[in-house]
């Protein structure tokens, strides 16, 4: 009894907003706004109430057949309630004035409905079902002004992958049931939990057909074009998109990580591709003007890196990373307004280019710090495997960020910055620890090639931006910028192969008085 009613106490996250959708399709214009921000708002409490219950001792239930709570489902949940919150407060103000505003709302609360059922899903068919629902609701909110091109063709794309990321998940469901017999994810995963186990051909390519499937749901490359254009919508899907939504592949690896992390060549698939749109795509979105393109490049960066995470077996730190970025995401998008006064502070700043001898301070006092994070991990936890790639990543990072001191608004003392820099190794130490108590059951197999291969592209990363952001004045560097800018002309290869496979009719731009009559049209 006990059991159902703490079931029945997370399924009501997923209900008041499925609830709350229905109501606001039925009522008048002028409360659902009220009913949408009190859904929300309610969803949030409980969700956070459950953790704090769960983290102060109170007893999870037992997975069914349907349903299943772990900490990685407390954590995340969390995390969507309170971003469904921040954006559903923010559209109230950016919509007004807009027609069709409960439809709007009710994707939308519709959409963050489905993902927590993704999040609490231990039926493979159930997690199927919120998974394509999350995709067709996210499609109609990307289409909320469908008389403009851009927005129409990114989402076309996007459906079409969509469709083909589905596909290869009910592949890889199957191929597990048919492996186990089984539905359920817990008693599919507990075969691998433990120990290492030598994998069947039909688990090596539900693993890869998994990976496939997050690759294509983080927009890689070069499935991404589709997360670029998409920034013509609405500026809280963008939020929603970016700082909740796309993580899901990420969430998909987090959840198998017992499988996944038993399979070779579905880790080196990602390690590849995931690796490699980490590179490139964050060279690209150094060569963007647009706040908003910049930041649809980034979070295919971020993604990619998260993914690769994943591939590496640090999963503690891909959700870690997972939660930070969904945060940054939204806000930067729901503050993407400021940019032009952000602009013009970076203009007002005193500066000037970092010389060798502060690279080489830099990189000193960033090796002895990262030293220093390098022992206390492994005096927390004794049995550390001691992988290359992610603390040259930090060593890097910081590296730039102190050499970089004179060129920020307000030059911070060394002292102030050392600071700044301890405490961001020092927490992410900790956080990486704690994190990593998701994911006790899961057997890592660490790679040294994987690891090899991550630190050069780390590397060359590294060697990128140096290159764009001092050496532009060489003509190499310029050609190589104009190969970038155009984004490798990857997305126009699938956009042709897009409109081969399904052509559509693209909307044609709409003049001004054309839009005011059909503005009117729609308000009578």
């Amino acid at each position: 009894m006990q059991d159902w009613m703490m079931f029945g106490a997370y399924l009501m996250v997923p209900v008041i907003l499925a609830m709350a959708a229905i109501a606001v399709l039925l009522n008048r214009d002028t409360i659902i706004w009220g009913i949408a921000k009190c859904a929300t708002g309610i969803a949030f409490i409980f969700a956070s109430l459950l953790a704090v219950m769960a983290l102060f001792g109170a007893r999870t239930s037992e997975p069914t057949s349907w349903i299943a709570i772990t900490p990685l489902t407390q954590i995340l949940m969390i995390l969507v309630s309170f971003i469904a919150l921040v954006v559903m407060r923010y559209s109230h103000r950016y919509l007004e004035g807009e027609p069709r505003q409960a439809r709007f709302v009710a994707l939308l609360l519709m959409t963050f409905s489905a993902v927590n059922v993704v999040l609490l899903s231990n039926h493979m068919l159930l997690m199927l079902v919120a998974w394509i629902t999350v995709s067709l609701s996210m499609h109609q909110l990307l289409m909320f002004y469908p008389e403009r091109p851009r927005a129409a063709l990114a989402a076309h794309k996007k459906f079409l992958f969509a469709r083909l990321a589905e596909g290869s998940l009910l592949l890889a469901f199957i191929l597990l049931y048919h492996v186990h017999g089984t539905w359920q994810i817990d008693l599919v995963l507990a075969a691998y939990q433990g120990s290492e186990v030598a994998l069947s051909f039909h688990e090596q390519l539900a693993a890869v057909l998994i990976a496939n499937t997050a690759l294509i749901k983080c927009a890689q490359l070069p499935m991404h074009g589709w997360l670029i254009q998409v920034v013509e919508s609405p500026t809280p899907v963008s939020a929603a998109l970016h700082g909740g939504v796309i993580n899901m592949g990420g969430f998909l690896l987090m959840s198998f990580a017992a499988l996944f992390s038993q399979a070779f060549v579905a880790q080196w698939f990602v390690l590849i591709v995931a690796g490699l749109s980490t590179v490139f795509a964050a060279w690209i979105m150094a060569t963007r003007i647009s706040v908003k393109v910049r930041l649809a490049w980034s979070t295919s960066a971020q993604m990619g890196l998260m993914l690769v995470e994943c591939a590496l077996g640090l999963y503690e730190l891909a959700l870690l990373h997972l939660v930070a970025h969904s945060c940054y995401k939204a806000y930067a998008f729901l503050s993407a307004g400021d940019a032009v006064n952000q602009y013009k502070q970076r203009l007002l700043a005193w500066g000037r280019v970092p010389e060798i001898k502060d690279w080489i301070n830099a990189f000193l006092l960033a090796g002895i710090l990262v030293g220093l994070a390098i022992l206390a991990a492994n005096h927390i936890n004794q049995n550390l495997t001691l992988m290359l790639s992610p603390w040259l990543l930090i060593l890097l990072a910081l590296t730039t960020y102190l050499a970089e001191r004179r060129s920020q608004l307000h030059a911070l003392s060394i002292v102030q910055l050392l600071a700044g820099a301890l405490f961001l190794v020092v927490s992410y130490t900790l956080l990486k620890s704690l994190a990593a108590l998701s994911f006790s059951d899961v057997v890592v197999q660490h790679q040294g090639y994987a690891d090899i291969w991550m630190s050069v592209l780390f590397a060359f990363l590294f060697s990128g931006y140096l290159l764009q952001r001092y050496a532009l004045h060489w003509h190499a560097v310029q050609k190589i910028q104009l190969y970038l800018y155009a984004g490798l002309y990857l997305d126009e290869w699938a956009t042709r192969i897009t409109l081969k496979v399904w052509p559509i009719r693209l909307p044609m731009r709409m003049k001004a008085k054309q839009l005011q009559s059909s503005h009117k049209e729609s308000l009578s």
